[in-house]
């Protein structure tokens, strides 16, 4: 899905070097590793929901793409870059109309129209930071990034969309109020069992 992005500004998408979960750093891994949408959080660690800017965008029929990233508004810094596979079809028309407005995420929107879904994650990663990702989250230096790729059901286990997720550089183990690695939020969808709906289903291949 990175290259989809890449391509058409003549480079060639970054290779993604697979981690386990238990090999991801802090804080990188109480905010990747867990069955919750990034967007809540990525809220509760910065103390704010983060905005989003659509960076390009491609709309098939009801297949909508887009590559944004997420930011807040202290020095309007960059904190998350990814792309997303939206499956506009399988939303309510409110929150399909809200997606196109290109003004909330995702994981916002589903929380505020009270959207059952699950937040599964594929695979979790780094990559050498490049020219591409790393001007759209405005690093100055090169480095390790890191993050995951995620699915995201509805309550019936219809796919919703598929997004990766790449954060920036984090400078602060601890900015929200609220944050607490101990206690990450669970989907609605899950009922408080993640662990047992994950084994239940098989890998969504994300090509």
């Amino acid at each position: 899905m990175l290259q989809r992005f890449y391509e058409p500004v003549g480079l060639v998408a970054p290779v993604l070097e697979e981690l386990k979960g238990t090999e991801m750093p802090q804080p990188y891994r109480a905010l990747l590793v867990h069955s919750s949408d990034m967007t809540s959080t990525l809220a509760s660690f910065y103390g704010e929901t983060p905005r989003l800017r659509v960076l390009t965008r491609e709309r098939r029929n009801d297949s909508y793409k887009r590559e944004i990233i997420l930011w807040v508004t202290e020095g309007a810094r960059p904190i998350e870059y990814g792309v997303i596979r939206i499956h506009l079809d399988r939303l309510p028309p409110g929150a399909r109309q809200l997606v196109l407005q290109e003004e909330r995420p995702l994981g916002d929107i589903l929380n505020g129209e009270a959207i059952a879904f699950l937040s599964w994650p594929q695979a979790f990663f780094r990559l050498k930071s490049d020219a591409h990702a790393g001007a759209a989250l405005g690093l100055q230096h090169p480095g390790f990034l890191y993050g995951r790729r995620n699915v995201l059901l509805d309550g019936s286990r219809h796919l919703l969309a598929e997004v990766i997720e790449v954060l920036a550089p984090a400078a602060k183990v601890q900015v929200g109020a609220d944050w607490s690695e101990s206690k990450p939020r669970s989907a609605p969808a899950n009922s408080g069992k993640t662990d047992a709906n994950h084994r239940s289903l098989k890998p969504i291949s994300m090509t």
